[in-house]
């Protein structure tokens, strides 16, 4: 009276190769997205950036990633010397480089 009748469910049919192809389909889609909006756009900064460091010379204005401006005053092969007042050298190494300013932005 109170109970329902239960009922089997009929097995499902055979699942075709075709179907197993598109539940992959959004998967595929996420990281062909990812790449183009995440990883290729990383990877050209990271090119952009490491060609500014190797064409650093003397004399160049930068900023560092710590906010500090300076004229570069010696190069070395990882490390640089920058001049943030007369007579005041910081060593910091290259890679804590990460704009060239236009010359004459110091005064």
């Amino acid at each position: 009276m109170f109970i329902s009748n239960a009922y089997a469910q009929a097995a499902p049919a055979a699942a075709s190769p075709e179907s197993g192809l598109l539940g992959m389909l959004p998967l595929v889609l996420m990281f062909v997205v990812l790449y183009f909006v995440m990883i290729r756009p990383q990877m050209k900064r990271q090119k952009e950036q490491k060609a500014m460091i190797e064409a650093l010379a003397k004399g160049d204005e930068v900023v560092t990633v710590g906010g500090v401006i300076g004229k570069i005053a010696k190069l070395g092969d990882n490390f640089i010397h920058l001049e943030v007042a007369n007579g005041v050298e910081l060593q910091i190494q290259r890679g804590a480089i990460t704009q060239v300013l236009p010359k004459g932005s110091l005064k």
